[in-house]
């Protein structure tokens, strides 16, 4: 009985396998797996970023997206964002001024030359809200089409129709300005969101030969600018000294002027001065005329008052006595004591004062 009971007994079942922990490790790894494919594969430079989930735009970017192949119309900005790997292809493109260099490019001018620009500098620049049409029509290398290629083109077409003394010398500094000109049109008509902002054309290169004939050209040119300035120099030192000279003879002309002028106002001043003294003079001398006129009248006046027969005699007798000489002889001249002749003298000498006095 005890022993049936005992086979009786079942066994004891044994205990599941841990299948529990094995999904938790492969949880923890393909999560591992995740984060990886989410942070280290978006900058890695050897993986494709199709297969990044996480993806970074740079500044000065937006982010443009590809899925199967169609370009859709999302935009994205600045920062991190999410994709689906495998599916959606994402590219980077830059909304800021860039500068694109062409280099190398060959040209033929119009006499048959053929010489080659080093390096074209197109600086541009992709507007924000034309990113998807300009994408949508030309791709991402929209700049291969509207500033590679067009250069070349533009390039050819200027030099086609100029001259090699044209496109290295007469000319040259326009050329910036008609490629940029050029582009911006066709930008403008084709591709709108593309802005052209400037052109810097470096010197072409040309053949050796042509290049020293161009330097012993310009030499020449220098000599010849050299002695057209020493020409100018000249005559402006010439022009310089002819206007001092004016200037000097000007001065001394009226230096001249004002001294013959003071000289004028002195002998007027002279004349003045003189022709005052004349009246003066003139004045002063009527005055003495009429003075004496006067006095002559006036002595003549009192002549006649004296004219008496006493005083007449008393001159005479004045006039005998003063002579000094003495007679001697016998018969002494009786004209003294002859009263008749000496009546005789007085009346002559009395009509020829009254006659005086007359004619005074």
């Amino acid at each position: 009985m005890d022993g049936q009971q005992q086979r009786a007994v079942p066994p004891q079942s044994r205990p599941p396998p841990a299948t529990g922990d094995f999904s938790a490790i492969f949880t923890v790894f393909f999560a591992f797996l995740v984060i990886v494919s989410m942070i280290i594969i978006p900058f890695s430079s050897t993986i494709n970023n199709n297969l990044s989930i996480l993806h970074q735009v740079p500044e000065g970017h937006v982010g443009v997206y590809w899925r199967g192949g169609a370009l859709l119309k999302i935009i994205t900005y600045p920062g991190f964002h999410l994709k689906l790997p495998l599916i959606t292809h994402y590219e980077p493109v830059q909304v800021t001024l860039q500068t694109d260099q062409v280099t190398e490019i060959p040209c033929g001018t119009k006499g048959g030359v053929m010489i080659t620009f080093a390096k074209i500098e197109v600086v541009n620049r992709l507007r924000k809200e034309y990113v998807y049409d300009t994408l949508r029509d030309y791709g991402v290398h929209y700049d291969k089409t509207w500033i590679y290629d067009k250069i070349h083109h533009e390039i050819n077409q200027f030099c086609s129709s100029h001259s090699l003394q044209q496109v290295y010398i007469d000319v040259f500094d326009q050329i910036d300005e008609k490629m940029k000109d050029a582009l911006q049109g066709d930008c403008t008509r084709y591709a709108p969101g593309i802005e052209i902002i400037s052109v810097r054309v470096t010197k072409p290169t040309i053949p050796e030969t042509i290049r020293r004939n161009f330097q012993q050209m310009e030499e020449e040119r220098t000599k010849v600018l050299i002695a057209v300035e020493r020409q100018k120099v000249v005559e402006k030192e010439a022009e310089t000294n002819k206007k001092m000279a004016i200037s000097e003879a000007e001065k001394n002309a009226n230096v001249s002027k004002i001294r013959m002028e003071q000289m004028l106002r002195e002998k007027e001043s002279a004349m003045r001065q003189e022709e005052i003294d004349n009246q003066m003079y003139l004045a002063r001398q009527k005055s003495q005329a009429d003075a004496d006129f006067y006095r002559l009248v006036k002595e003549a006046e009192a002549n006649k008052l004296k004219l008496t027969p006493q005083f007449l005699e008393l001159k005479f007798i004045e006039a005998i006595a003063d002579n000094t000489k003495i007679f001697f002889g016998d018969k002494v001249p009786n004209m003294i004591f002859d009263q008749r002749l000496l009546g005789n003298f007085l009346q002559e000498a009395s009509r020829n004062i009254s006659r005086e006095v007359s004619d005074a």
